[in-house]
């Protein structure tokens, strides 16, 4: 070799920079140290997890693109013990239900190379596969079932929660009362004055202003709601109960009083308005 020629590889060999193996602690490593002990299986990885036996089961019957409802043993077992013995070899400690499961495997393929019995006129021969068939199924369906509630939003994975206090005061508003309702009730205190109804011959003065007092220092007595129904007495007879109600509907007209129902068809309270309950 020329000397330009040597020259040249030794200026490449400059100009190429050499990529290090690793960095330790930041230094470049480019040469493995020749003491460096890596074992045999260091770098073997078994990238498949499953669940269980089933989900082994599962997964080798989709991968080979088959009917579950019609699974062909021999090639299914043989996989299945090829994946147990890759696991077997890789120190990896196996659960007993996939012994067992390798064991139900055989059993079922032993089975499926016998003779089967004759079935009964209008019965299907009992087939060795349908217990396990069954099992995969329901697997299926309750896996796919926890996939899907695994998709869906959950708290504090997906989202956090928000809670936000907010001080407010409402004001409770009494609903109003009708003039049907003030009817039905009134109705209802004629009903129960004819069942007392005295026959006396005498002339009685009636003053609608001295009920109208009456009934205010009934109402400032009870400090608070007193039911329609109790400011009449059946007994005093029908012209006094009118009169009385009469008192009753010009306090209302009078805004002296207050009238209030819980709900419909419910009873009545009256209590004194708030400027005549402040005046006292």
């Amino acid at each position: 070799m020329s000397a330009s020629a040597t020259i040249a590889v030794a200026a490449a060999a400059i100009e190429t920079p050499v990529s290090p193996l690793a960095r330790i602690y930041g230094e470049p490593l480019a040469q493995m140290p020749h003491d460096l002990y890596i074992p045999p299986d260091a770098m073997a990885v078994m990238l498949d997890a499953f669940e269980g036996p089933l989900d082994l089961l599962l997964y080798l019957i989709r991968k080979a693109n088959v009917n579950v409802l019609d699974i062909p043993m021999a090639p299914l077992t043989l996989q299945y013990l090829v994946y147990v013995e890759a696991m077997r070899s890789q120190n990896l400690e196996l659960a007993a239900d996939y012994l067992v499961m390798a064991a139900m495997l055989i059993e079922i393929k032993s089975r499926m190379l016998l003779p089967r019995p004759k079935a009964a006129i209008g019965e299907e021969a009992e087939d060795p596969r349908a217990e396990l068939v069954r099992r995969l199924i329901e697997y299926e369906q309750m896996k796919l079932a926890a996939q899907a509630l695994h998709e869906l939003p959950q708290a504090e994975r997906d989202f956090d929660w928000v809670e936000v206090w907010v001080e407010k005061t409402l004001l409770r508003r009494l609903p109003e009362v009708t003039v049907l309702d003030l009817q039905n009730a009134w109705r209802g205190i004629l009903r129960q004055a004819r069942l007392h109804t005295r026959h006396l011959l005498q002339r009685e003065e009636l003053s609608v202003r001295e009920h109208m007092t009456l009934i205010l220092r009934r109402l400032r007595d009870a400090d608070g709601f007193v039911e329609f129904v109790d400011l009449f007495d059946p007994t005093l007879g029908a012209p006094v109960l009118v009169v009385h109600f009469l008192a009753l509907l010009e306090l209302a007209r009078e805004h002296l009083l207050e009238m209030t129902q819980v709900e419909a068809f419910a009873p009545i309270y009256l209590r004194l308005a708030d400027a005549h309950s402040d005046s006292r």
